[in-house]
Protein backbone atom coordinates (compact mmCIF):
# COMPACT_ATOMS: atom_id res chain seq x y z
CA UNK A 1 0.00 0.00 0.00
CA UNK A 2 2.92 2.36 0.82
CA UNK A 3 4.09 1.77 -2.69
CA UNK A 4 1.15 2.24 -4.82
CA UNK A 5 0.35 5.76 -2.26
CA UNK A 6 3.75 7.29 -3.33
CA UNK A 7 3.08 6.28 -6.91
CA UNK A 8 -0.50 7.69 -6.91
CA UNK A 9 1.20 11.04 -5.25
CA UNK A 10 3.54 11.16 -7.95
CA UNK A 11 0.88 10.90 -10.74
CA UNK A 12 -1.67 13.57 -8.90
CA UNK A 13 1.43 16.05 -9.41
CA UNK A 14 -0.32 18.05 -6.13
CA UNK A 15 2.83 20.39 -4.80
CA UNK A 16 1.02 20.17 -1.79
CA UNK A 17 0.85 16.21 -1.83
CA UNK A 18 4.37 15.99 -2.68
CA UNK A 19 5.29 18.35 0.45
CA UNK A 20 3.94 15.56 2.56
CA UNK A 21 5.82 12.33 0.38
CA UNK A 22 8.93 12.42 3.03
CA UNK A 23 6.06 11.67 6.10
CA UNK A 24 5.15 8.49 4.39
CA UNK A 25 7.39 5.69 5.10
CA UNK A 26 8.95 3.36 2.72
CA UNK A 27 7.40 0.20 2.06
CA UNK A 28 8.80 -2.18 4.28
CA UNK A 29 11.35 -5.11 3.28
CA UNK A 30 10.07 -8.74 2.65
CA UNK A 31 10.78 -10.93 5.36
CA UNK A 32 13.27 -14.64 5.06
CA UNK A 33 10.29 -16.06 6.95
CA UNK A 34 6.65 -15.37 5.05
CA UNK A 35 3.82 -16.17 7.86
CA UNK A 36 1.64 -18.99 5.69
CA UNK A 37 -2.24 -17.86 6.65
CA UNK A 38 -3.23 -21.07 8.34
CA UNK A 39 -6.58 -21.53 10.19
CA UNK A 40 -7.80 -20.69 13.79
CA UNK A 41 -6.98 -22.81 16.52
CA UNK A 42 -9.21 -25.41 17.12
CA UNK A 43 -10.99 -24.68 13.59
CA UNK A 44 -12.88 -27.64 12.12
CA UNK A 45 -11.42 -27.00 9.05
CA UNK A 46 -7.75 -28.33 10.01
CA UNK A 47 -8.95 -31.43 9.61
CA UNK A 48 -12.45 -31.21 7.59
CA UNK A 49 -10.52 -30.12 4.15
CA UNK A 50 -8.19 -33.45 4.22
CA UNK A 51 -9.01 -35.62 1.36
CA UNK A 52 -8.20 -39.39 0.86
CA UNK A 53 -4.40 -40.48 -0.30
CA UNK A 54 -4.36 -39.89 -4.06
CA UNK A 55 -7.36 -37.57 -4.37
CA UNK A 56 -7.90 -34.01 -4.99
CA UNK A 57 -9.94 -31.18 -3.45
CA UNK A 58 -10.97 -27.39 -4.64
CA UNK A 59 -11.52 -24.60 -3.10
CA UNK A 60 -13.87 -21.82 -3.34
CA UNK A 61 -14.06 -18.40 -1.47
CA UNK A 62 -14.14 -18.78 2.63
CA UNK A 63 -11.85 -20.17 5.33
CA UNK A 64 -11.23 -23.67 3.71
CA UNK A 65 -9.39 -21.66 1.04
CA UNK A 66 -6.45 -21.64 3.40
CA UNK A 67 -5.83 -26.05 2.66
CA UNK A 68 -4.28 -24.48 -0.46
CA UNK A 69 -1.18 -23.42 1.33
CA UNK A 70 -0.81 -26.11 4.21
CA UNK A 71 1.78 -28.47 3.83
CA UNK A 72 1.00 -31.85 1.67
CA UNK A 73 -2.33 -30.50 0.93
CA UNK A 74 -3.82 -31.43 -2.08
CA UNK A 75 -6.40 -28.73 -2.18
CA UNK A 76 -6.48 -26.34 -5.55
CA UNK A 77 -7.93 -24.29 -8.02
CA UNK A 78 -9.51 -21.68 -6.66
CA UNK A 79 -12.95 -20.16 -7.52
CA UNK A 80 -15.31 -17.69 -7.22
CA UNK A 81 -17.66 -17.58 -4.57
CA UNK A 82 -21.09 -19.71 -5.16
CA UNK A 83 -19.04 -21.36 -8.49
CA UNK A 84 -17.56 -24.02 -5.93
CA UNK A 85 -17.27 -27.61 -8.69
CA UNK A 86 -18.82 -25.15 -11.52
CA UNK A 87 -15.20 -25.61 -12.82
CA UNK A 88 -14.77 -29.38 -12.50
CA UNK A 89 -18.15 -29.44 -14.18
CA UNK A 90 -16.60 -27.81 -17.05
CA UNK A 91 -12.94 -29.46 -16.69
CA UNK A 92 -14.32 -33.19 -16.12
CA UNK A 93 -15.24 -34.62 -19.24
CA UNK A 94 -11.52 -33.44 -19.98
CA UNK A 95 -9.66 -34.71 -17.17
CA UNK A 96 -8.30 -38.85 -16.33
CA UNK A 97 -8.99 -37.86 -12.69
CA UNK A 98 -12.29 -39.46 -11.81
CA UNK A 99 -13.55 -37.65 -8.65
CA UNK A 100 -12.79 -34.69 -6.81
CA UNK A 101 -14.03 -33.29 -3.44
CA UNK A 102 -14.92 -29.59 -3.39
CA UNK A 103 -15.26 -27.55 -0.07
CA UNK A 104 -18.04 -25.39 0.34
CA UNK A 105 -18.65 -23.12 3.54
CA UNK A 106 -22.06 -23.16 4.73
CA UNK A 107 -22.10 -19.37 4.71
CA UNK A 108 -21.37 -19.59 0.81
CA UNK A 109 -23.87 -22.68 0.29
CA UNK A 110 -26.58 -20.30 1.89
CA UNK A 111 -26.43 -17.65 -0.28
CA UNK A 112 -25.15 -18.99 -3.88
CA UNK A 113 -23.01 -22.54 -3.79
CA UNK A 114 -27.12 -24.34 -3.68
CA UNK A 115 -26.70 -23.63 -7.15
CA UNK A 116 -23.03 -24.60 -7.96
CA UNK A 117 -24.57 -28.38 -6.39
CA UNK A 118 -27.77 -28.20 -8.32
CA UNK A 119 -25.60 -27.48 -11.48
CA UNK A 120 -23.11 -30.68 -10.69
CA UNK A 121 -26.25 -32.78 -10.09
CA UNK A 122 -27.66 -31.22 -13.76
CA UNK A 123 -24.68 -32.11 -15.59
CA UNK A 124 -23.71 -35.57 -14.00
CA UNK A 125 -20.21 -34.58 -12.54
CA UNK A 126 -18.52 -36.90 -10.04
CA UNK A 127 -18.05 -34.79 -7.58
CA UNK A 128 -18.13 -35.19 -3.22
CA UNK A 129 -19.40 -31.43 -1.73
CA UNK A 130 -17.62 -31.12 1.73
CA UNK A 131 -20.39 -28.84 3.39
CA UNK A 132 -18.17 -27.51 6.18
CA UNK A 133 -20.99 -26.22 8.87
CA UNK A 134 -19.95 -24.05 11.33
CA UNK A 135 -22.71 -21.44 11.59
CA UNK A 136 -20.94 -18.86 11.37
CA UNK A 137 -19.48 -16.76 8.00
CA UNK A 138 -15.97 -16.21 9.76
CA UNK A 139 -14.19 -13.97 7.07
CA UNK A 140 -16.56 -11.31 7.61
CA UNK A 141 -16.38 -11.23 11.47
CA UNK A 142 -18.51 -14.50 12.67
CA UNK A 143 -21.96 -13.22 11.83
CA UNK A 144 -24.96 -15.91 11.75
CA UNK A 145 -25.70 -17.09 8.66
CA UNK A 146 -28.66 -15.56 7.58
CA UNK A 147 -32.35 -17.62 7.69
CA UNK A 148 -31.73 -20.03 10.16
CA UNK A 149 -29.92 -22.03 8.14
CA UNK A 150 -28.89 -25.93 10.51
CA UNK A 151 -26.99 -28.87 9.50
CA UNK A 152 -30.03 -30.96 9.28
CA UNK A 153 -32.15 -28.45 6.57
CA UNK A 154 -28.89 -28.71 4.78
CA UNK A 155 -29.07 -32.60 4.75
CA UNK A 156 -32.79 -32.30 4.14
CA UNK A 157 -31.95 -29.54 0.99
CA UNK A 158 -29.31 -31.72 -0.76
CA UNK A 159 -31.68 -34.84 -0.24
CA UNK A 160 -34.53 -32.82 -1.88
CA UNK A 161 -32.85 -32.07 -5.09
CA UNK A 162 -31.37 -35.26 -5.15
CA UNK A 163 -27.91 -35.91 -3.48
CA UNK A 164 -28.33 -40.20 -3.06
CA UNK A 165 -24.91 -40.09 -0.40
CA UNK A 166 -25.47 -37.95 2.12
CA UNK A 167 -22.90 -38.40 5.01
CA UNK A 168 -22.66 -36.30 8.36
CA UNK A 169 -19.71 -35.81 10.02
CA UNK A 170 -19.48 -34.08 13.43
CA UNK A 171 -17.46 -33.48 16.25
CA UNK A 172 -18.50 -35.78 19.56
CA UNK A 173 -18.22 -32.64 21.48
CA UNK A 174 -21.74 -31.42 19.37
CA UNK A 175 -24.90 -31.85 20.37
CA UNK A 176 -26.42 -33.41 17.19
CA UNK A 177 -29.89 -34.21 17.53
CA UNK A 178 -30.15 -36.99 14.85
CA UNK A 179 -33.68 -36.86 14.92
CA UNK A 180 -33.89 -33.65 12.88
CA UNK A 181 -31.97 -35.56 10.13
CA UNK A 182 -33.46 -37.43 7.51
CA UNK A 183 -34.01 -41.05 8.14
CA UNK A 184 -30.74 -43.80 7.78
CA UNK A 185 -27.76 -41.12 6.72
CA UNK A 186 -25.04 -42.19 8.25
CA UNK A 187 -23.60 -40.80 11.00
CA UNK A 188 -19.33 -40.54 11.81
CA UNK A 189 -16.92 -38.85 13.71
CA UNK A 190 -14.79 -35.98 12.86
CA UNK A 191 -11.70 -38.30 13.74
CA UNK A 192 -13.06 -41.22 11.36
CA UNK A 193 -12.95 -38.13 8.25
Amino acid sequence: PLAVARIIAARLGDPRIAARLPEVPAAAAPTALPRVPHFCAGCPHNRSTVVPEGSVAMAGIGCHSLAMWQPGSRTMTLTQMGGEGANWVGEAPFSTTPHVFQNLGDGTYNHSGILAIRAALAAGTTITYKILFNDAVAMTGGQQNEGGLTADRIAREVQAMGVENIFVVYDQKEDVDRAKFPAGLPFHERHEL
